[in-house]
Order: C-alpha cells, then sequence, then structure tokens
C-alpha cells in the first residue's frame, strides 16, 4: 500500500437541479472508492441526505459545504480538497478554513457554466465566482468543468434530459422527450469524471490548469437503445415538442433555467454535431490523457444501472 499521507476531503451536497451542477453523492463515492485503493485516508462533509453509502473507511461529517463554519473540524489535517457544491456566498469561508488546515491543493468541480458567465456583470457570477475564489485562495488549484454525468439520472441533478426515464420505462415502456431524433447531449462516465478528480488531486501536473473533462455527444435514440439492448426489450418513444417537454419536466420540478439549457444543448449538439464532436477530441489533456485508459461508454454504464429501469 502506499504511504498514508494527510486527509482528503471531499464535499458534498444534495442534488441539485440547477444548470451545470453534477451529482456529488454519486461522483465523491465513486472519487473515495478511488482515493482508498491509492491508500489515501478520505473525510467527506455531507448534507443529511448523502450521509449513508459510503465506504467504511471513510469518516463521514454531517454538514454541508455552504455553511463550512459550522463543521471546520472536518478541515483538521486536511491536504487537499475536492470542492463539490460549493456557493459564492460562503466559499471563502471554506476556502480559509483550507488555507488554515494547510492543505496544498484544491480541485473545483466547476461547470461549463464559466465561459458563458463571463460576457455578464460580476455581480452576476456563480461558477465563475466560486472558480476566481479559489485561484484567489493561495493553494493551488484545478478546476474540473465536466460534461454532464451519466448517473445524473440516478441522484436527480442536471440535466433535464432522461430524468424521468427510469420512471417511465419501468412503468410503460416508453420515453417521452423532445429532440428525439436530431437531439445529442455530452455526458462523461461518472468513474472516469471521480477518476480525472483524483489525479488531479494526488499530483502535480495539472495545477494551475482546467480541465475540460468532456465526454463526446451521445444521440438520444442511442441513449434509448442502449437501455433497450440491456433489459432485452424494446423502448416506444413518443415525439415531444419542446414546449411539451418543458411543462413536463416544470411538473418533475426542474427550474426553468435547467430546461432552456437542457433543450438548448439537445439541439445545438445535433445541428453542429460534427463541430462539438471534434471540439471534445481535441480537448487536451483528454480523459484518456489522464486516466491513461479508454473512457467509459454509455453501454458500460447502463449495463451496470440497468435495476433503475427494470
Amino acid at each position: 500500500m502506499p504511504k498514508i499521507e494527510g486527509v482528503y476531503l471531499l464535499t458534498v451536497v444534495s442534488p441539485r437541479k440547477d444548470e451545470g451542477n453534477s451529482p456529488t453523492g454519486i461522483v465523491g463515492r465513486c472519487l473515495a472508492r478511488q482515493l482508498l485503493t491509492m491508500g489515501r485516508r478520505v473525510r467527506v462533509i455531507a448534507e443529511p441526505d448523502q450521509c449513508d453509502g459510503w465506504p467504511e473507511a471513510v469518516e463521514v461529517v454531517e454538514g454541508s459545504v455552504t455553511r463550512p463554519l459550522e463543521c471546520a473540524r472536518a478541515f483538521d489535517g486536511v491536504e487537499a480538497v475536492f470542492l463539490a457544491g460549493a456557493r459564492p456566498s460562503t466559499v471563502q469561508d471554506a476556502l480559509a478554513l483550507a488555507r488554515n488546515a494547510a492543505a496544498r491543493k484544491i480541485v473545483l468541480l466547476s461547470s461549463h457554466g464559466p465561459e458563458y458567465e463571463e460576457t455578464n456583470p460580476p455581480e452576476t457570477w456563480f461558477w465563475l465566482a466560486i472558480e476566481k475564489a479559489v485561484e484567489h485562495s493561495g493553494i493551488a488549484w484545478t478546476h474540473i468543468r465536466p460534461s454532464a454525468v451519466m448517473g445524473a439520472v440516478i441522484e436527480g441533478t442536471y440535466p433535464a434530459t432522461g430524468s424521468d426515464w427510469p420512471d417511465t420505462v419501468r412503468a410503460d415502456g416508453v420515453v417521452r422527450e423532445a429532440f428525439l431524433d436530431q437531439g445529442h447531449y455530452p455526458f462523461i462516465h461518472e468513474e472516469d469524471l471521480a477518476a480525472v478528480a483524483a489525479a488531479a488531486l494526488t499530483g502535480d501536473d495539472f495545477t494551475g490548469t482546467v480541465i475540460e473533462a468532456v465526454g463526446p455527444p451521445l444521440s438520444t435514440r442511442s441513449r434509448i437503445q442502449s437501455i433497450a439492448a440491456v433489459l432485452g426489450r424494446d423502448i416506444d418513444t413518443v415525439k415531444l415538442t419542446p414546449e411539451e417537454s418543458r411543462a413536463n419536466w416544470r411538473h418533475l420540478g426542474w427550474p426553468d433555467g435547467a430546461i432552456d439549457v437542457t433543450l438548448y444543448a439537445l439541439e445545438e449538439y445535433g445541428t453542429r454535431f460534427t463541430e462539438l464532436a471534434q471540439w471534445t477530441a481535441d480537448q487536451r489533456p483528454s480523459v484518456q490523457d489522464i486516466t491513461g485508459r479508454p473512457p467509459l461508454t454509455y453501454d458500460d454504464w447502463v449495463i451496470k444501472n440497468i435495476d433503475s429501469f427494470r
């Protein structure tokens, strides 16, 4: 086993449907297992509904990174922080606690939001505000801007596409959604995203960089076909208009911002597929460069999670 070093602190929040949010619980559990395998000591600050389901060796502290001063003891002895679910209003408190603990690295789970926020007034920034705070913390940093995460459908986080498929496939074997034929959306497997985070946390190759942890655009049809193939039966489809999908997603509790971005991306990645697929392929370092293996596929994800659709 590698030597035991300081504590690797992960922060996990309840599922958020707002645009750009990743499923921190699913990604965090993958990351915890990978760090434990590497011989690292892992501690988690988890909001109450995320405290269960961790490997036995993980120290779980109930609390929230959005109120870090209430769980300040969780930062004791911290060597590196995987910062997920922070908010601009309190991220400075979390960073001060990490700095006081002499943490050597902050790896931020960001979003694809920052590049779009730069054209807006600073007071409206969310993701960019958090990134800038981390960059000015005095601690070595890495930002990870991921694609949508495949496991988001299980945790109930952004994006809206596919979010009701487990329920409708189980209930009546059907998918109802807009852009069924031309729609595409980029996804990364949570294990791959966690592997990227583990590499950034434990090494120095990516210090001071932004990692675009992006997966290829997947067609809506191909995702449905993957689920049907593993189930061993056909899945019927019903084409909805964008407004019908919007009404459906609103009924399920999705905010308008997340719906807007989901619909925009489904159409945009379909219309500009070749260009955007090439942009994904051109990113360096790629996910494969970092992990040293081919990225896991949507088929891989479905095989592991098929019980959610039975």
